[in-house]
């Protein structure tokens, strides 16, 4: 298997050789793409998401996935894949079976062997013939990774949260500057095409000037029932044969196995997670940012009340109320109930995004209906949010949903769940990214357990 640099060394290599008859494969031919622009990759963390990110690449023309990274062997113990209702297979060997599948779709034979596997991601980032790796592991694993992947020159497509603390995005975001690497934070809504027209639409006055952006980020699915009728005693246990439990923990301070730990409820542990927040209020509140041009900003004062859930185990905010002010006066209001996603409040009307799917409504739906003129403004589509990066990965132009953005979303969601653990409200320097509360400026880092360090 050639690469792209693997095939710019072996060229130069063979200039001075006899001459060779190079069959149309190697030139891009026939519908096929030369060595020297295709992507290899590998993936890291392959549960539901990172199963599905892996089989999205593998459908692309232009990329070859060669190595695959998790800690769980494939145990068959995951409760609940988002992406794949009612399947309990994740992991390794899983994702080998699902990789040579997405192959076979494609027209291309495959076997086990032709991946390679392995538990612990420096493996994989060890390899100089990858040029891009996905990092989709649980939400206290994404800086870190992401991290040492930029310094060992890959570029990253990161599952969102892009980071799990307001500190390691700032890390991340000099790691990949610092090391001219690209990165995607897996904040797929950005790349639909109807967000991009309501950018146009409200940039361009339909609903006059933006005031308010009102974003529901409900806990009403049965999951989230679930939670708050637990009152399991979450005994301990030995972990699975085949699934690292110490590695899953990584960073995050020592804790017993109990199965509902890891494996998605993960992510309603403050430590691993956080909650429905950084959940898909990840997708929510970072389309409310790119509405508002704060991508490269947030807000100067938030305020959040909420009730965490009362278990032995759990203990994210299942309710909340907050709001955030921007210096340019828009108020970003949030709640827990509702339909999920966000109303943008104008003096002349409003438009409400749905999430997932992107579906539009509006105070008039003549607005919907509305043609964006060559001389107004525009904003840039996507061809889709995986192939968006693969395109940036070639030209080296930033991604849609770059580090900045990734880090500057995830800093609302944090100083949210940080101003409801607190019970205070938090003045914010998005510039400097500080607080005037020391206290609030203590948790914008979490600790981590040795020996893994930011």
């Amino acid at each position: 298997m050639m690469n792209r640099r693997q095939f710019l060394k072996n060229t130069s290599a063979a200039a001075v050789a006899a001459p060779l008859i190079i069959p149309g494969s190697a030139l891009g031919k026939n519908g096929s793409v030369a060595p020297s622009n295709r992507i290899t990759m590998g993936c890291i963390g392959l549960g539901g998401q990172g199963t599905h990110n892996m089989r999205a690449f593998i459908g692309q023309p232009d990329t070859e996935m060669i190595a695959l990274c998790d800690v769980d062997e494939g145990v068959g113990d995951f409760d609940m894949l988002y992406q794949e209702p009612g399947n309990r297979a994740a992991g390794l060997r899983p994702a080998v079976e699902k990789a040579i599948a997405a192959y076979k779709d494609k027209g291309v034979t495959k076997k086990a062997t032709d991946f390679s596997t392995c538990i612990d991601f420096r493996d994989l980032l060890a390899r100089e013939d990858i040029d891009a790796v996905t990092v989709c592991t649980p939400d206290h694993w994404h800086g870190l990774i992401s991290i040492a992947a930029a310094k060992a020159g890959k570029d990253i497509y990161c599952e969102k949260p892009l980071v799990n603390s307001v500190a390691e995005g700032r890390e991340v975001c000099r790691t990949v500057q610092r090391n001219e690497r690209i990165l995607q934070t897996g904040s797929h809504e950005r790349s639909n095409d109807s967000v991009r027209y309501v950018y146009e639409l409200v940039k361009n006055g339909r609903i006059g000037n933006l005031a308010e952006i009102h974003v529901n980020m409900p806990n009403s699915d049965s999951h989230h029932e679930q939670l708050r009728q637990d009152k399991g005693a979450h005994p301990v246990m030995p972990a699975p044969r085949g699934f690292h439990y110490d590695m899953w923990l990584g960073p995050a301070s020592w804790a017993e196995y109990t199965k509902m730990r890891t494996h998605f409820w993960w992510r309603f542990i403050l430590e691993t997670g956080g909650g429905e927040m950084t959940d898909r209020g990840a997708h929510i509140i970072d389309l409310a940012q790119f509405i508002n041009d704060a991508d490269d900003s947030g807000p100067i004062e938030l305020k959040a009340k909420g009730a965490q859930v009362t278990s032995k185990l759990f203990d994210c905010f299942i309710e909340y109320e907050f709001e955030c002010r921007y210096k340019n006066g828009v108020r970003l209001v949030g709640t827990s109930e509702g339909n999920r996603g966000l109303r943008l409040i104008g003096d002349d009307g409003w438009i409400f995004i749905h999430i997932h799917g992107g579906r539009l409504e509006a105070s008039n739906p003549e607005i919907l209906k509305s043609k964006i003129a060559p001389h107004e403004i525009h904003t840039e589509y996507s061809p889709g949010h995986h192939r968006n990066f693969l395109d940036a990965v070639k030209s080296r132009k930033k991604a849609i949903a770059h580090e900045e953005i990734g880090h500057r979303t995830a800093t609302i969601c944090h100083l949210l769940n940080i101003a409801m653990l607190l019970d205070k409200p938090i003045s914010w320097d998005p510039i400097n990214e500080i607080s005037t509360d020391d206290e609030i400026n203590k948790m914008l880092k979490k600790p981590t357990r040795s020996p893994w360090r930011l």
